[in-house]
């Protein structure tokens, strides 16, 4: 789906297919009639942007074989469908039955992460419709905060700088850039704004940018103005949002609250959940996965509201008494999108947590599924016209 903007630009809206489980070519192309093509029929839009998740034995085996990336681009056009970003955070195993920190791995310390995100940037160079002005892949914000040290440091500097001469070597030979944005993430190296300039600022230049979670944003109790201006000062670009919900507790010492937010522990994915600062730039209390924070030795104070690293669906507002930020999404976009010029082009909604959801709150079967991937994808279409974009027709 694309918007146009004012200032000319054109934006690409889609969804992200970390949502779905598969790992290998045929899983993938499958999905796309299983998902995409409904989701995008649901739509009624002539064309569905898809932000693509590739892990690590797929994306080496189609960087290897460009006709095989040409057969899968022949499959998406086929059915409205394109593709100009990809999320290369996760690299493998984004749906076994317990991921946790295993998502960080490998990390920015490590040369299975270049080569990786490498790979990717070739196959998107093939996979980018004609008329795209460029491409954005998602990669982890350099490695999760334990341990880091000089030396771990150092060693992602060298693999960073060797990403940029990778992605450099690439769009003098396809004619079109490949940008790699990394993503803020709470416990992470990088988890803040203010980080990304202490890590990243001088590692690499007009190729390498912020990946954007409006989810983590919130979670971080950030500002999205105030991001958005200190990254323009730094000079750093906004190479992809994407759009995402933090879930959010008004009182988390209220038991009835506590009782809301238990059926939101799960064991696949880390929900490091924050509490908001008691003044203006004081520390964030932080623990390291909702269950933490619930209970134990490291559990949260509960005198002020928290946010939670669990992606829940833009349209739909989790059941009372839990709230979600989507306060700070509609901030996030109007910052983006609401002035002269848009500071992004490419937007992935990204809630891949459907099927963790609470019982009674997951969707059941498919066309629950594709019905709410449809709706989100619609909340985010209405909330970029209302900004002034105008949907461009395929």
């Amino acid at each position: 789906m694309r918007l146009h903007h004012d200032d000319d630009t054109t934006v690409h809206l889609g969804y992200c297919t970390n949502v779905h489980p598969a790992e290998d070519l045929a899983g993938i192309v499958g999905q796309l009639d299983r998902y995409a093509g409904p989701v995008r029929e649901r739509l009624g839009a002539d064309r569905l942007g898809l932000g693509l998740w590739l892990a690590h034995d797929v994306a080496h085996e189609l960087a290897a074989d460009p006709a095989a990336t040409a057969r899968l681009r022949t499959e998406l056009d086929a059915r409205g469908l394109e593709v100009v970003t990809l999320n290369g955070f996760p690299y493998r195993g984004f749906h076994d039955p317990v991921v946790k920190h295993a998502v960080y791995r490998p990390d920015w310390t490590e040369p299975q992460r270049l080569a990786y995100t490498l790979d990717l940037a070739d196959v998107l160079a093939r996979l980018l419709p004609d008329d795209a002005r460029r491409g954005s892949i998602s990669t982890l914000p350099l490695s999760w905060r334990d341990p880091w040290d000089p030396e771990r440091r150092e060693a992602a500097g060298r693999q960073i700088r060797a990403l940029e001469a990778g992605l450099a070597e690439r769009a003098a030979r396809d004619g079109r850039p490949i940008r790699v944005g990394f993503e803020p993430e709470p416990g992470c190296v990088v988890e803040t704004v203010a980080q990304v300039e202490n890590e990243l600022q001088g590692l690499g230049g007009h190729l390498l940018g912020l990946c954007l979670d409006a989810c983590h944003l919130a979670v971080t109790f950030e500002d999205p103005a105030q991001v958005l201006g200190r990254l323009a000062a730094a000079g750093l670009p906004v190479v992809k949002l994407q759009a995402s919900c933090a879930l959010q507790a008004a009182d988390p010492a209220d038991p009835a609250v506590r009782e809301a937010l238990a059926p939101f522990v799960e064991p696949r994915f880390l929900h490091q959940t924050r509490e908001a600062p008691a003044a203006p730039g004081a520390e964030v209390p932080a623990a390291d996965d909702l269950p933490d924070a619930l209970s134990g030795p490291d559990a949260l104070p509960g005198r002020a509201p928290w946010r939670v690293h669990f992606h829940v669906p833009l349209h739909a507002a989790p059941q009372p008494p839990l709230t979600s930020t989507t306060p700070v999404l509609e901030q996030t976009l109007a910052a983006l999108f609401g002035g002269p010029a848009a500071l992004t082009d490419h937007v992935e909604v990204e809630t891949y947590t459907w099927s963790v959801l609470p019982p009674g709150q997951r969707p059941e079967g498919d066309d629950a599924l594709i019905d709410g991937l449809a709706a989100e994808v619609g909340w985010a279409r209405k909330a970029l016209t209302g900004l002034g974009l105008t949907e461009v027709p395929a």
